[in-house]
């Protein structure tokens, strides 16, 4: 199950359900996907063919919803 947290600008921001406890997200988008960190700072753990630009694009996305991610991941996953 990959529950998706919110949308925007052409990129889906979810997260795996069987995966590691360290708070993540994953975000796809046209030609790629990576996935942040978002503790203990907000920081690109892995790329997958975004560009520069895009990953920018993404890392501003994610810090305008950190609170969201974070409220979803409690509700999903418990903690």
């Amino acid at each position: 199950m990959s529950p998706t947290v919110f949308r925007e600008g052409g990129y889906r921001f979810y997260f795996f359900s069987r995966e590691e406890p360290r708070l993540h997200v994953h975000v796809y988008g046209s030609g790629g996907e990576a996935k942040f960190w978002i503790e203990p700072k907000i920081e690109l753990a892995q790329n997958y063919g975004l560009t520069t630009r895009q990953l920018n694009t993404v890392l501003r996305f994610i810090m305008e919803h950190e609170d969201e991610i974070r409220a979803a991941w409690k509700e999903h996953f418990g903690s």
